[in-house]
């Protein structure tokens, strides 16, 4: 169930309704299929879906509570409104803050909560005909049904488009989409501790954001003085540049268990994928060539909005979770689930004997 935008669209920091309806226009609707194209492609990503979880529960013992995240396929609005959804949620510690200052409110009522929204669906509009599948962790109250934890959410029309992009065979390609989106879901499940961690670690590089419009347009000047260095293959991000050394230190710490989350995927993706997926080794080698030879602009965004980063989780992450089965096997590995203490720290991801060191001594 995702949920519309109602009269509460603008909390006082962005216009949610003008973030949905841009990033909307944004995205654009994707490769045209008829009815009975749509309906066959939802049935067998539902159907690719159902089976991934039996294959990636058998292979990692983790085992995600029955019900706890619904899979949910989607088009490109319905990803851009159910990443709105899960943003306004993540945004109500600052949200809340600005409501007990009304000095912060009143100026950023209006035009300034416009003007986010727009930037907000925008950046929204085009990460939504890039995204294959997610696991979204943090579903909001209204939309959240008892019993329920996260959602998967699997975008129909890009995995359509990429199949066709890549030249392979369709069938295949929705059950390798899916056995990485589905060990999300059961990295979250079974490790009942992880959502709140996240949401912690989210909350305290909120805590620290600018509540005035001022603070926040200097950080944004700052950001303006350092742009071209955003666009040198070994520069910042946009995001680095707008973040204190406060909120840098937590986002290494998020940095960390993302690529540990994204590494662990792929591994199991690529280890699992032979038994279920015959073309796995193709799909993966054009795939991979694909993600590493984008250009031009939408490199630039992807630059802009820290995906270069996202890209060497999949790789750190994975070269870490390797290492460490190899020297201590699996059910040694699995000591990163036991609690927050024994998730990587950022410097361990590049030295997965020191992680090993630290948690089996």
């Amino acid at each position: 169930m995702v949920q519309e935008p109602g009269a509460g669209a603008v909390d006082g920091m962005v216009d949610w309704r003008l973030a949905v309806a841009t990033g909307t226009r944004v995205a654009g609707p994707g490769p045209r299929l008829d009815h009975g194209q749509a309906e066959q492609v939802v049935a067998e990503l539902r159907a690719a879906a159902a089976r991934a979880e039996q294959v990636v529960a058998t292979h990692t013992g983790l085992i995600a509570p029955a019900g706890s995240a619904p899979v949910s396929v989607v088009g490109r609005p319905g990803w851009v409104q159910a990443n709105a959804d899960a943003f306004r949620e993540l945004l109500t510690p600052v949200t809340e803050r600005l409501a007990g200052r009304r000095r912060g409110v009143s100026t950023l009522d209006g035009v300034g909560s416009r003007l986010a929204g727009l930037e907000v669906g925008a950046m929204l509009g085009f990460l939504a005909g890039k995204v294959l599948g997610q696991y979204d962790p943090f579903l909001p109250e209204g939309v959240r049904r008892p019993g329920e934890q996260g959602r998967l959410l699997l975008v129909a029309p890009n995995v359509v488009e990429v199949e066709q992009a890549l030249g392979v065979l369709p069938a295949d390609f929705r059950m390798w989409v899916c056995l990485h989106e589905e060990t999300h879901r059961v990295q979250f499940g079974a490790v009942p501790w992880m959502r709140e961690h996240m949401r912690a670690e989210i909350d305290l590089v909120l805590a620290s954001t600018p509540l005035e419009l001022g603070d926040l347009l200097g950080r944004l000047l700052a950001v303006g003085r350092d742009v071209l260095d955003v666009a040198r293959p070994d520069g910042p991000s946009l995001l680095d540049l707008v973040q204190t050394p406060e909120q840098r230190e937590v986002v290494d710490r998020l940095a960390a268990v993302m690529a540990l989350l994204e590494g662990h995927a792929d591994v199991v993706m690529d280890d699992v994928g032979p038994q279920v997926v015959p073309t796995v080794a193709t799909i993966r080698a054009r795939f991979t060539r694909r993600r590493d030879s984008a250009i031009g602009l939408s490199r630039l965004f992807r630059r802009l909005l820290g995906l270069e980063a996202k890209l060497r989780q999949y790789r750190d992450g994975a070269a870490f979770v390797r290492a460490v089965q190899e020297r201590v096997g699996r059910e040694g590995f699995d000591a990163v689930w036991a609690g927050p203490q024994n998730l990587p720290r950022p410097a361990e991801i590049a030295d997965p004997a020191a992680w090993v060191a630290r948690v089996h001594g």
